[in-house]
């Protein structure tokens, strides 16, 4: 799993692991479930982490190199204020709810949902 300070690369361009969170998004199944909004998640997050590496790679190559935590608190100096804050904001919504707690309930279809949709536009707002 990914934290704000390691650098592990997503499997897939953005658009892939978006395309995988939608197929879980619309099609749950006996065999999901308990663990399908767990598993959209992470591939939101990963979706989100792949497009900022992949920003840093256009921009600034060197910055897709160092954590993400770094990455990030670079990020609002070339992509602006706004873009750093709701990409700090939904990869930390997304964290959490990657996390299982035996105290908490599993994020919830529409909640998910307003995630993936923030996931894309946060991804549109990084500029090339």
């Amino acid at each position: 799993m990914t934290t704000p300070g390691s650098t592990t690369a997503a499997s897939g361009s953005p658009a892939q692991l978006l395309a995988s969170a939608d197929r879980l998004l619309s099609a749950t199944t006996i065999s999901t479930t308990g663990v399908w909004p767990r598993a959209a998640a992470l591939l939101l997050r990963h979706a989100l982490e792949e497009a900022l590496r992949s920003y840093w790679q256009r921009v600034r190559p060197q910055l897709a190199r160092v954590p993400t935590h770094a990455q990030v608190l670079c990020l609002e100096s070339y992509a602006g204020t706004e873009t750093a804050r709701r990409w700090s904001s939904v990869w930390s919504n997304l964290s959490q709810a990657c996390h299982y707690h035996g105290y908490e309930l599993s994020p919830v279809p529409a909640e998910l949902r307003d995630w993936r949709e923030e996931v894309a536009a946060v991804i549109s707002l990084l500029p090339s």
